[in-house]
């Protein structure tokens, strides 16, 4: 017999049982995006890279997007925009961190093996290709710390699937370990990475000034024009950019604070342009 979804009702009971427990919680659209928590903000209006876990801009009065959504209010949970986002919500989500908790992401089998090498045995909880494992204790967050291991913690979210087995262990120190040597973002301030030369050894048609000048006067042009959706204007720059140049070394720190710079005037804070840069590199695999 072929098991139902969860109803929207049962949704919204999991999130206030959630809430009770003292585990921030929200609900997920499609696609396990979150939802905008205001008129102002529905369908992501303001820019906020929902889709992305990083809550947007607005002031609404506060951020209302991706893990900073996520709260133990059942006010909050059971009515006003949340009343009516439950009638479409497709699954329920938690802000780990949030409730001193950190979730190692195992997408698929591979990362299931090292894992059980590892690390020390805690709550697992299946998931469609793989599994979480719940640790006690909270951490910075990180995508990507070796091949199919994601880190949920603070600032993030993960969807609810349940209490899964086992008995919840201490963060380990071997977790903390795998953020702590993820490469940090270049950004301002910060040391240009190493980037491979492009195939065939020649040199990078890119290192012509004017070509190199020109993209990066349109970017800062298109940054600074935007009249809404400054956020999401914003990563979609920082990803052409570096899809263009992201490969062959031609970014100097120079470059990358006039981006900055320019998205900063827009309003976007020193946090949001180094998220935005970080994200980019990690669709494109730099």
């Amino acid at each position: 017999m072929t098991q139902q979804p969860p109803s929207r009702g049962e949704h919204l009971r999991t999130a206030l049982s959630l809430a009770a427990s003292g585990v921030p919680a929200m609900p997920l659209r499609a696609a396990k995006v979150p939802f905008g928590n205001c008129r102002r903000c529905a369908d992501n209006a303001c820019g906020g890279r929902s889709n992305m876990k990083t809550p947007g801009p607005c002031t609404c009065p506060g951020p209302c997007h991706a893990w900073a959504a996520a709260t133990t209010d059942p006010n909050v949970i059971s009515s006003g925009p949340w009343r009516r986002a439950w009638l479409t919500a497709s699954a329920v989500a938690y802000h780990p961190g949030g409730a001193g908790l950190s979730v190692v992401d195992l997408d698929n089998a591979d990362a299931i093996a090292w894992a059980r090498e590892h690390l020390p045995a805690t709550q697992t909880v299946p998931t469609t290709r793989g599994e979480h494992w719940i640790y006690l204790g909270a951490m910075q967050s990180a995508n990507g710390v070796r091949p199919g291991v994601d880190i949920k913690s603070t600032m993030s979210y993960a969807r609810w699937l349940g209490h899964g087995t086992g008995t919840m262990a201490y963060l380990p120190d071997a977790v903390r370990a795998l953020a702590a040597s993820k490469p940090a973002p270049i950004g301002p301030g910060l040391p240009a990475t190493t980037v491979p030369a492009p195939a065939g050894g020649g040199e990078c048609r890119h290192r012509t000034p004017t070509y190199l000048e020109r993209g990066i006067a349109m970017a800062e042009q298109r940054i600074t024009e935007t009249r809404e959706a400054v956020h999401a204007t914003v990563y979609q720059t920082f990803l052409a950019v570096l899809s263009t140049h992201g490969r062959c070394g031609c970014l100097t720190e120079d470059h990358i604070t006039r981006l900055f710079t320019a998205a900063q005037t827009k309003g976007e804070s020193a946090r949001h342009c180094t998220d935005a840069w970080a994200n980019a590199r990690t669709r494109l695999g730099l």
